[in-house]
């Protein structure tokens, strides 16, 4: 399996939040509003680390779901998320979901974390798990030209990786220069739209089945 170690996470996962939440925070508020969620809807988070962003899906009265393969990052998210929100150790090439499940499939600054077959393989079982007239919410980096402030934060972004770890770094340098999220899409999966965040270093995607209306 091309993936990172188990819990390569374990040892940031209590400081986690603290040091990245502040940063994560403002993107999480806009991408909350790209795809709207609210009582009744089936929402998954893939890579949910510590639950920051599935604990905003929960609180407007979705039903949630998160996988990730750190357990250390799950102990916290359980700390942090009702009872009723269902968090599983699962590998995101391999979903324990029946197709078309979800309304809502969300992931944030993972899938740049894979290696090539890993990152294809959860993109095709993240569209297999958003029903027919869902929506996929990708947040990462965005291959493409960098505005002024988006150099500072690009250059944050490559310390970060860095302290990550080789094969982390390199596999999101590859992530990058294969085109990022859009180029990973397979033919079932089309980009609806593409908000630009962090001077160009980011982007947040919304995906869905050609299909929908």
């Amino acid at each position: 399996m091309d993936h990172p170690e188990a819990d390569s996470y374990g040892w940031v996962a209590q400081h986690y939040d603290r040091v990245l939440e502040p940063l994560n925070a403002p993107m999480r508020r806009v991408a909350l509003r790209q795809v709207p969620t609210g009582p009744g809807m089936r929402v998954l988070d893939v890579g949910c680390g510590t639950g920051a962003h599935l604990a905003a899906y929960a609180d407007t009265g979705a039903s949630c779901w998160g996988v990730d393969l750190s357990p250390a990052m799950l102990a916290v998210a359980r700390e942090r998320l009702p009872e009723p929100v269902d968090l599983r150790l699962e590998d995101a090439t391999d979903l324990p979901f029946d197709s078309g499940f979800f309304d809502l499939v969300f992931t944030s600054l993972f899938l740049h974390e894979l290696g090539p077959q890993a990152r294809s393989g959860a993109i095709a079982e993240m569209g297999r798990v958003t029903n027919a007239d869902g929506r996929m919410l990708v947040i990462d980096y965005r291959s493409g030209s960098l505005r002024w402030k988006g150099r500072g934060w690009r250059a944050l972004s490559i310390a970060t990786e860095r302290i990550a770890g080789t094969r982390h770094y390199r596999a999101w340098k590859d992530y990058l220069s294969e085109g990022g999220t859009p180029a990973l899409l397979p033919d079932h999966l089309e980009v609806e739209s593409e908000r630009i965040v962090a001077g160009g270093n980011l982007a947040i995607w919304v995906v869905k089945h050609p299909s929908a209306a």
